[in-house]
């Protein structure tokens, strides 16, 4: 038999397979990249268990466990982790503190399907206390910039043509602003950190010592940047992305109504896929009626109507632009005006996307092992 594992890193460079043994509940709250959950217990058994340890002690929540995970339940168990074993014989299971569940299930797996199988010791906590040091060793120990810039400018453009560009807003599956939510549900916060971590981690693996980043709030849509991070973006240098109004109305039209149609008509079908994606749209203005004003909320929303309305009667997408240039000179332009103020000592550089794509490239060039495309 294989060793238990206590290479955490190992883990997560080889993406190695492994076994979930939580119950549904903690798996949902904060789990892996690619893990599989196979239970011991369902939500409501581990309920029923913790009642009795709480109440009669471990012996008796274990003798409880065993009537509860018995029979023919049992063995549908075991037949479930024995397939991933075999499918994955290089693998691990795991439960959340590397303890009497995931010991179990082992012991199990054992005797009953005759499978020898290693565990990760410490378990789901130590592997995430590892990936949270992971991620403040990065913003302790790397070389950060940020690129900043008005809204519809394209950072996320600049940033898909560098090599050592860590896209927050894919991690987090949000574009970032007050329009950025997605046709698909962000992770949840765990998550989110956890796939940021072992992003950071392969890339450092790999020779990485610099990072570009967009400079971010703290919160894209629901995700919180982790806190080490956040408050390391607010020294990171900067360099400020600049386009002309009418190339980033075009931008904002493509991404946040066609692209984002498009993805609610393929999770939804057309008539539904369309309806929701209308519903998000107003959803988003409403949003930042307080902050616009009553006045401009009406006259930006009355646009949006006609716009939304002559898309889904013909497809035409033109009137749409009335609306975006209204937000962005109105609305974005005026707080992005001020960020550049605030944040002017920490801008090395500035120009557009052609020319801060290389001069990121060239900068990286500075620091060992940082790609230059």
């Amino acid at each position: 038999m294989r060793n238990d594992c206590t290479d955490y890193r190992d883990l997560f460079l080889n993406d190695r397979a492994m076994m979930d043994t939580r119950a549904p509940v903690e798996f949902l709250k904060g789990a892996f990249p690619g893990v599989t959950n196979l239970p011991l217990m369902t939500d409501i058994e581990r309920q029923k268990i913790g009642t009795c340890y709480k109440q009669h002690g471990q012996q008796a929540a274990i003798e409880l466990g065993h009537q509860l995970v018995s029979g023919r339940t049992k063995a549908e168990r075991i037949e479930a982790w024995a397939a991933f074993a075999r499918a994955n014989p290089d693998g691990y299971l795991y439960c959340f503190r590397g303890g009497l569940r995931s010991q179990i299930v082992q012991q199990w797996l054992k005797s009953e399907a005759g499978i020898d199988y290693p565990r990760v010791v410490g378990g789901y906590k130590a592997m995430r206390t590892f990936l949270l040091e992971t991620t403040e060793q990065a913003v302790a120990e790397c070389d950060f910039v940020l690129v900043g810039g008005m809204t519809g400018t394209g950072k996320t453009e600049v940033l898909a043509q560098l090599g050592n560009a860590v896209d927050l807003e894919a991690h987090a599956n949000h574009r970032g602003s007050s329009f950025g939510k997605r046709a698909s549900a962000q992770p949840a916060q765990i998550d989110f950190e956890n796939v940021l971590a072992i992003d950071l981690l392969k890339r450092r693996a790999a020779g990485q010592q610099q990072f570009v980043l967009e400079d971010e709030a703290r919160l894209i849509g629901r995700c919180s940047l982790p806190l080490p991070l956040y408050q390391g973006m607010q020294h990171y240098p900067l360099v400020w992305l600049e386009d002309s109004l009418a190339d980033r109305v075009e931008r904002i039209l493509q991404a946040y109504v066609v692209e984002l149609c498009a993805e609610f008509v393929a999770v939804q079908g057309a008539e539904a896929g369309f309806a929701a994606f209308a519903a998000r749209l107003r959803e988003s203005l409403a949003n930042i009626t307080r902050r616009l004003g009553g006045e401009r909320y009406q006259r930006l929303a009355a646009i949006m109507d006609q716009a939304l309305e002559e898309q889904a009667r013909d497809g035409q997408v033109d009137t749409h632009r009335g609306w975006i240039e209204a937000l962005l000179v109105e609305y974005y332009d005026p707080m992005y005006v001020f960020q550049r103020e605030s944040k002017a000592a920490r801008i090395e550089f500035a120009g557009e996307q052609q020319a801060v794509v290389e001069y990121l490239r060239q900068r990286s060039g500075h620091f060992p092992g940082a790609p230059t495309s």
